[in-house]
């Protein structure tokens, strides 16, 4: 239940040997660093996670000076790139950093045709400077969070810092081994702010993930403004697990929380899930309940009891009406119906529901995402099924969904043993929850989507997607903490190609990341698995 209580391939080792590369050669002209700065090496081209496709090195570092610029062509959205790798770096550099169109050298981004794909480019480094190379705007950005990760940690700090700012010459290709690569926010058994969501998906884009899953409603709470339907807001929305005041996001809270994603070109899957986990819509309003009462605010953490009441023409006026209200508010191609834990609606009833209710979504211009329950309906054209098995789910289970993925169900990936987020590190792990078994950094890591689910073919996948549940968690530092050291392998997996896939190097490059998540304000787990060099 989703929420109940060997041989190194060869580009693994050309990553691993990267590890122990040193840059040489002259830094670049420019300002002399201050007199406190101690000469180091740069930071070898395939120490980043997620791994990139190639990393090649040669040719002298280049030097981020004052006399720096970035230079972007005439594109709005090269610029937009360009305004936000230059506030990257402007604190901690204390460096102007100036956007201009013109000149040679500096950091220079560039929008070009070529084989990139969606999101793919190609980062060159050398004395004079860095160019990055991309067929879109989203690899422009793909390719500057490579481009930080190059950097000393330091330069994530908000405050000027001594230097030297020096990234190893070379050349990085790199381009996605899938489309989707996600991470899911509960935000329904405790709501967290417009601000906390922000946080979530600054650390997001640091790692090349795309989609940010937001779960806005449960039996907990309802969490988003739907002017038709104002008592699922403003009743449903008021309280959490434990009694707690709750909340909800209005209008302009989701449609800043959608625009600030897109600026870090993630887009926003919103949920309602649905027929099951929805008692803060049954309470807020009688007329959803087959017997026409609503029941009592539920504070507490049991699943599967709640139910719409499938044969009421009501329940589908309800539907339509979020959906549209929803759809209006959401830039990306999908919205997740759920469908998760139905346990108090009947098979037949539960068919009938989705086979009604996917349609509505299509009607409003969106693709239908399912947890891959949905697949004991008929999922819809197009449709994603997203698995949350164990590897001990049962063979029929599994089969059923790999039975849709042959029939054309693509997959996204969420094994809750493998990249449930909020399952605890160790026994001893003080926050999560553990009904999905302990899941410890190596074994979140150590998977293939591809040969993952038997009998489904590699090409349904569509990426794979961390979720993180929030029963026992309601701060930020507390995601963070369930988040990393996790959150980098499953991107790794989304991102990578599965050719780097090696948990020995991975480990070294993983540990690398601690003094930036250390700069960045970023807790984590510390753990034995992990070869940690800092603090």
């Amino acid at each position: 239940m989703r929420r109940h209580h060997s041989t190194v391939p060869r580009i693994a080792r050309a990553l691993g040997s990267l590890l122990l590369v040193t840059a040489a050669g002259a830094f670049a002209g420019g300002a002399a660093p201050a007199p406190a700065a101690q000469p180091r090496a740069a930071t070898p081209l395939g120490r980043i996670v997620p791994a990139p496709a190639s990393a090649v090195p040669g040719g002298s570092p280049y030097r981020i000076t004052s006399a720096t610029r970035i230079r972007v062509d005439g594109s709005r959205e090269a610029r937009q790139v360009g305004g936000y790798l230059a506030d990257l770096l402007r604190p901690a550099t204390g460096y102007r950093l100036p956007l201009t169109a013109h000149g040679t050298g500096g950091l220079r981004l560039r929008l070009a045709k070529g084989a990139y794909g969606a999101e793919g480019y190609r980062l060159d480094s050398g004395a004079r400077g860095v160019t990055i190379t991309a067929g879109t705007p989203a690899g422009l950005f793909h390719g500057v969070q490579t481009l930080r990760q190059l950097l000393p940690a330091a330069v994530e700090k908000k405050s000027a810092q001594p230097g030297p700012w020096t990234v190893a010459g070379g050349t990085v290709q790199d381009r996605p081994r899938y489309a989707y690569r996600g991470a899911m926010l509960d935000v329904s058994r405790h709501f967290f702010t417009v601000a906390q969501v922000k946080r979530y998906i600054d650390e997001l884009a640091l790692y090349k993930i795309n989609e940010l899953h937001l779960h806005l409603s449960d039996d907990q709470g309802w969490r988003i403004a739907i002017a038709s339907w104002p008592r699922l807001a403003g009743y449903g929305g008021s309280t959490e697990v434990g009694g707690g005041t709750g909340g909800s996001y209005t209008k302009a809270d989701y449609r800043e929380i959608v625009r600030y994603a897109a600026s870090r070109y993630l887009e926003v899957v919103p949920e309602i899930d649905m027929p099951s986990h929805t008692n803060a819509a049954l309470a807020s309003y009688a007329a959803l309940n087959c017997d026409g009462t609503a029941p009592p605010l539920y504070t507490g953490t049991e699943v599967g009891f709640s139910s719409l009441c499938v044969h009421k023409p009501v329940t589908y006026d309800f539907v339509n009406d979020v959906v549209r209200e929803l759809a209006a508010m959401t830039l990306g191609r999908y919205l997740h119906i759920g469908g998760d834990e139905a346990h108090s609606t009947s098979q037949a009833d539960y068919v009938t529901f989705m086979d009604k209710v996917q349609p509505i979504v299509a009607r409003y211009g969106k693709t239908v995402i399912g947890w891959h329950q949905l697949t004991a309906a008929t999922p819809a054209p197009g449709a994603l099924a997203q698995y949350w098995g164990l590897d001990s789910t049962g063979a029929a289970e599994k089969a059923q969904v790999a039975r849709a993925a042959r029939h054309g169900t693509g997959l996204i990936l969420s094994p809750a043993d493998r990249v449930y987020l909020d399952m605890k590190y160790t026994k001893d792990t003080p926050l999560g929850l553990a009904w999905a078994g302990y899941v410890e950094v190596r074994r979140s890591y150590d998977w293939d989507p591809a040969a993952y689910l038997p009998g489904a073919p590699a090409s349904a996948v569509r990426g794979v997607e961390a979720p993180m549940w929030s029963e026992t968690l309601s701060t930020s530092a507390q995601l963070d903490t369930m988040a990393f050291p996790r959150l980098p392998g499953a991107a790794e997996l989304g991102w990578s190609p599965a050719a780097t896939h090696d948990w020995d190097t991975y480990k070294v490059r993983l540990a690398a990341q601690a003094p930036r998540w250390d700069a960045l304000g970023i807790g984590y787990y510390r753990s034995p698995q992990v070869p940690w060099t800092s603090g």
